[in-house]
């Protein structure tokens, strides 16, 4: 029996997948809101939808921060609140450890649980809102060669081995 990855692994590949949407020239972040086991929302750090993109026209920095990218927390959360899904007792899974202001985001979200793969400016402060509001919070362990590790061939095998190296559907 092939043995499947963790749920928490899964999640954050799904995450890391998002990160490479990112518009930011500063750092790549991504995350994924899941509740009861299912991908509700997922979101990157970038411009708003319209604006011009860091990766285009360099960051709009003022006082060490960008003003023109939304984090990828942000934009998961406002992803729930357009299409009507509900955060409430959600977990997220985020590529990096959530800034202050998203950190309150995500307490305010009710979400429950915050796990992320990398540490980034853990901010004293947001560690004591969340002890505050009892939010869970745990580092991820993903190997840095997890995707390299992973079997990606079917049963048939023939739909991922072709001469050209894409993908062609067995349907």
């Amino acid at each position: 029996m092939t043995e499947r990855i963790p749920w928490d692994q899964y999640f954050m590949s799904q995450s890391l997948l998002l990160s490479l949407r990112s518009t930011c020239t500063r750092l790549t972040v991504g995350a994924t809101i899941v509740r009861e086991k299912r991908i509700i929302a997922g979101g990157y750090n970038g411009s708003v939808s319209g604006d011009v993109h860091c990766i285009d026209e360099g960051c709009y920095v003022v006082d060490g921060h960008c003003l023109r990218t939304i984090h990828a927390e942000m934009n998961a959360i406002l992803q729930c609140a357009k299409f009507g899904a509900q955060t409430q007792g959600a977990e997220i899974y985020v590529t990096h450890f959530p800034c202050l202001q998203c950190t309150k985001m995500i307490i305010q979200a009710g979400i429950t649980k915050i796990y992320y793969l990398e540490d980034y400016h853990n901010d004293p402060y947001a560690l004591k809102l969340i002890e505050q509001a009892h939010v869970q919070c745990q580092k991820v362990a993903l190997p840095k060669d997890f995707f390299q590790q992973l079997d990606f061939t079917t049963k048939t095998q023939s739909s991922l081995n072709r001469s050209d190296g894409t993908y062609q559907s067995n349907s």
